[in-house]
């Protein structure tokens, strides 16, 4: 199945672009205090191994902004940052080698204010992120439309507006909400009016497990329907898993691969081997396996080998045994202690 992507202004954000023909690229942001820059970096260290592509910190005050400097020199992936009211923060961060700016120019002051900090960033073709959250939607939007779609799309196209009356086009805008509906149709209604990239994510979505849940269904609905070009999966927990889940999402929908695609079945009453602890384990040996070919790990053959027929490898189970196949052809039968070794050593042969 062909995703068909809206058609997006391509920006570049350091060393990598947004929008346009460009991948979809996975962030996320530190949760670390960015005074911290030990605590810091070794964090964004740590999101980088795990395939995050660019990387926001919180800004709250001057002694955050003059940290990105440090920090900038210590990463290798774009650094985003992410500041509210106060436009010398973003002076500061310009000036320290930011690669990115969430900020929106209605919050940071009169028309002078705005105008230096786009004078800044047009310098060095630094992009600015708008970002309406429905949590914080100006009174003025409230009054008018409650918190909807509207007044999302509406509070953003203020701030846009507001930096293309500045000759300023390099914008990425992103609408979010903890409402999966919410955030899906504020963004079809936007997607409408602008070409400037998305930013897409249920904000605020919850712990791992709940919000894996709402992100998937929300950033997997908007992908469905061409919209998003970065994307960042807001959990409460390990800013890591946030990436894991990212990558996931876009892997499900075959729009990026990212490594070992694996299938396995639900299990039923035919199963006779524990293919539980069998996936576990094989993605355990397999882990740091840049390969991208799918590994089906089926509970019988009654369907195992058919309904997988698109996998490069698998198996499906018998009883103490298992049934190695290839593309759907079976090659040959398996003792189930030696299930695990058969297959991590035919992975190895295929990604040679």
């Amino acid at each position: 199945m062909n995703i068909v992507r809206n058609k997006t202004k391509k920006v570049r954000c350091g060393d990598i672009y947004i929008g346009g023909d460009s991948p979809i690229s996975v962030q996320s942001m530190t949760n670390t205090d960015t005074r911290n820059i030990t605590d810091t970096v070794s964090q964004i260290k740590r999101l980088e191994d795990a395939g995050c592509e660019i990387v926001r910190i919180a800004i709250p005050d001057m002694e955050a902004a003059e940290a990105v400097g440090k920090i900038k020199k210590s990463i290798s992936i774009p650094l985003a940052a992410d500041i509210h009211f106060d436009y010398r923060l973003a002076l500061k961060c310009v000036e320290n080698g930011i690669d990115k700016l969430r900020i929106n120019p209605g919050n940071i002051g009169d028309e002078d204010r705005v105008k230096q900090v786009v004078n800044k960033v047009k310098e060095r073709e630094i992009p600015i992120r708008i970002g309406v959250n429905s949590g914080s939607l100006e009174k003025s939007m409230l009054e008018k439309y409650g918190v909807s779609s509207k007044a999302l799309v509406e509070s953003a196209m203020k701030h846009v507006r507001i930096l293309e009356n500045l000759d300023y086009d390099k914008i990425i805008i992103s609408l979010k909400a903890s409402d999966v509906k919410l955030t899906f149709d504020a963004y079809k209604l936007l997607s409408e009016q602008v070409n400037y990239p998305l930013h897409i994510g249920i904000t605020e979505a919850g712990t791992i497990w709940r919000g894996t849940i709402k992100s998937a269904v929300g950033i997997g609905s908007l992908l469905l329907n061409g919209m998003g070009d970065t994307l960042r999966v807001s959990l409460t927990g390990d800013p890591v898993e946030e990436i894991k889940v990212g990558r996931e999402i876009l892997q499900s929908l075959g729009i990026r691969r990212f490594g070992i695609n694996y299938i396995s079945c639900p299990t039923c009453g035919r199963c006779q081997i524990d293919l539980e602890s069998l996936t576990h384990r094989l993605e355990k040996e397999l882990n740091g396996v840049d390969s991208k070919i799918s590994i089906a790990v089926m509970g019988c053959s009654v369907n195992g080998p058919g309904e997988a027929r698109e996998a490069d490898i698998g198996i499906a189970g018998g009883k103490n045994s298992a049934l190695l196949f290839k593309k759907g052809k079976v090659i040959k039968k398996v003792p189930e202690g030696e299930i695990i070794d058969t297959l991590v050593e035919e992975v190895k042969n295929i990604s040679k």
